[in-house]
């Protein structure tokens, strides 16, 4: 990743008077870490902070038993930098919350010198930087991306007063405390949301009211299926008026709203199956048994020319006095409608369920107003979900406003008297 163009747009950028120019390379000392081999992991030991442990506070650690230099020794607050990773997840800038630990190669220990910048600041004006990286990335449409030391110590970042950067860093601390506990408040309703799923799914959770007992259901009686788009070839997609659901939009959601269809060239007098609200659409394929078949119910209203790809195909009701669609989505992503279709499929390295398979299945459902019930309760808890999320990514979206305007001086805030 060339970084110049980095450097030269900060020193085209105006400056207020009080704030400088520095490299990175003036300000912060990079420490790679060290290149562990697996001979050297051990059982216990000092932790190793790899890519994954970054990505996911619940990864495994490796441990080492072996001396350790003190400059690659990470302690809680310490400000590290994968230079190597995935955009989005694993590369750039964060402040570590772990144990004591040692660092693998691939990622700096960051260290600022502080006669010029605090180590908050630190961490903001690394985040500015690696986004500009990820969106250069992103134009040339990679999501993996490696920055080399040499070119990130020449990026030129602009540096206010001591005192300002404390106060910007307090402000932007304090938008960051809010998105951390709005995370943490949509992963405390989102597992309410499986345990409550599974539990009204399988039965074990009755809601009040409802104690007719649960009977099985023969999807053959109760429906057909359909099969999606045949005949089409890559300049089929893209062009024309029709439009179809995405393999991707099957997989996401129980409950597909259309928001994600793409356009595809039907002419006239092709026999194309439609798709229609109420429909119950499945992936036909996946590289595990556990990923086919996954469920999602149509619940907008399709135009006469949508129609669904070719890696899926449909389960139509007869009618829904029996079998509500919604529910049979939901169904079909528990445990319970798991291990019914992951039993049916076929393959060696990609696995296949057939259609004919699917109408074998005969799953233990409740009466279809207990359904209904359990839809509703779901739904709500969906709806929930969903503001949260919304509420989170305006947070964000405010904070990077704040950034922009901070981190170059366009937007000032007032510093506490006598700072120094």
């Amino acid at each position: 990743m060339e970084l110049g163009q980095l450097s030269e747009q900060a020193r085209m950028d105006a400056l207020p008077r009080d704030w400088q120019y520095y490299t990175i390379g003036q300000t912060l000392t990079l420490t790679n870490g060290l290149a562990f081999r697996p001979s050297e992991w051990k059982t216990h030991g000092t932790p190793i902070i790899r890519i994954q442990n970054l990505n996911d506070d619940n990864s495994p650690y490796n441990y080492y038993d072996g001396p350790i230099s003190e400059k690659y020794r990470i302690r809680a607050g310490d400000i590290l930098f994968a230079w190597s990773g995935t955009t989005g997840t694993s590369f750039g800038a964060r402040i570590w919350t772990g144990p004591n630990a040692v660092l693998n190669q691939h990622i700096f220990k960051v260290t600022p010198d502080k006669t010029k910048v605090t180590p908050y600041y630190s961490f903001l004006v690394l985040q500015n930087v690696q986004k500009e990286i990820e969106r250069q990335a992103h134009g040339f449409k990679s999501s993996f991306v490696h920055v080399k030391k040499s070119d990130l110590v020449k990026v030129c970042l602009p540096i206010p007063p001591i005192p300002e950067q404390e106060s910007i860093g307090k402000a932007l601390s304090e938008v960051d405390q809010l998105i951390a506990n709005l995370e943490r408040l949509t992963e405390k309703k989102q597992a309410i949301k499986q345990g409550l799923t599974q539990r009204l799914l399988t039965g074990k959770t009755r809601l009040p009211g409802f104690v007719d007992e649960w009977r099985e259901v023969k999807l053959r009686d109760e429906g057909t299926t359909y099969g999606g788009l045949v005949g089409k070839d890559k300049n089929d997609f893209g062009a024309g008026s029709a439009s179809f659901v995405t393999f991707m939009e099957v997989m996401a959601s129980a409950r597909l709203l259309g928001h994600r269809l793409e356009r595809v060239r039907v002419r006239p007098g092709e026999r194309q199956n439609q798709v229609q609200r109420g429909d119950v659409l499945f992936n036909g394929s996946s590289e595990t048994p556990e990923e086919v078949a996954f469920a999602s119910v149509v619940e907008f209203n399709p135009s006469p020319s949508t129609y669904l790809n070719s890696f899926c195909f449909g389960y139509r009701l007869k009618d829904t006095r029996r079998i509500d669609p919604t529910f049979l989505a939901y169904f079909f992503r528990s445990s319970n409608g798991r291990e019914l279709v992951a039993s049916l499929a076929q393959g060696a390295t990609r696995y296949n369920i057939a259609k004919t398979k699917l109408l074998e299945v005969q799953p233990i459902l409740p009466p279809v107003d207990e359904q209904r019930a359990i839809v509703e309760v779901l739904r709500d808890a969906e709806s929930e979900l969903a503001a949260l999320n919304v509420r989170l990514t305006r947070v964000r979206a405010v904070k990077t406003g704040m950034m922009q305007q901070l981190l170059t001086g366009r937007t000032r805030l007032p510093v506490r008297e006598g700072a120094a």
